[in-house]
């Protein structure tokens, strides 16, 4: 179970996310991806047979709709084929992810939060590592310099020290904190996007990002106020 949570949860998802990034702008891609909270209620009461509450219900279709307010917008100014298959990966990418965090919430207590996500890296890694000794034999070696030192940025600043710096937020300010904090990462990435990626930013996007958050505050804060 370790090995396929690992493969599903920081290989598969990153796959689909960065495949998705090819048709997609990060700004709409993050908030895409920030669905996951309200996938995490669907799957656990599908497979886990947990109870989901009115409320939850409504900030589900809630989240829903803000996603639906911000395709509709991006339909009208990119292309419509790039945008849906760009959206479906993106989709697929929450969904995987969704699941091995349903999944890890059985695992962590065997192993503990720190064990387990350097497990399931280092399952990832050699997912990787396979993946793409497949698909370019020839190596490594033959790329210029910038792209191994964006490489190992972000595998250090973007995944290993993040991934880390959530486990032990959740640890120190409980999950309902953290999911308000947590809301956070979408508008960011809009503001990163905009600045470092010159990507054009609508006032429909925007408000779509205040539904979606709001839809997830709504649905995660009698779930996360029980845990805490």
């Amino acid at each position: 179970w370790l090995i396929l949570f690992g493969f599903i949860g920081y290989y598969l998802a990153s796959y689909f996310d960065f495949l998705g990034l090819i048709y997609i702008k990060a700004s709409l891609e993050r908030l895409i991806l920030f669905i996951y909270p309200t996938l995490v209620l669907l799957i656990s009461f599908v497979f886990l047979r947990k109870k989901i509450t009115s409320k939850q219900v409504i900030g589900v279709v809630v989240t829903y709709l803000g996603v639906f307010i911000i395709f509709v917008s991006e339909l009208s100014i990119s292309d419509d084929s790039s945008v849906i298959w760009g959206s479906i990966l993106i989709f697929l990418s929450a969904l995987t992810y969704a699941s091995y965090l349903v999944g890890s919430g059985w695992l962590i207590p065997k192993f503990g939060a720190t064990a387990f996500t350097s497990y399931a890296m280092i399952v990832s890694c050699m997912a990787v590592i396979l993946h793409y000794s497949l698909q370019r034999p020839e190596g490594l070696l033959n790329f210029q310099p910038e792209v191994y030192w964006i490489g190992l940025a972000m595998a250090v600043f973007a995944t290993v020290i993040p991934s880390y710096l959530v486990s032990f937020a959740i640890k120190i300010l409980g999950a309902s904190d953290f999911s308000i904090f947590g809301s956070l990462g979408p508008i960011s990435t809009i503001g990163l996007a905009y600045l470092f990626l010159s990507e054009t930013l609508t006032w429909t996007q925007f408000l779509g990002a205040g539904v979606i958050i709001g839809g997830i505050v709504l649905a995660e804060k009698k779930k996360t106020g029980l845990k805490k």
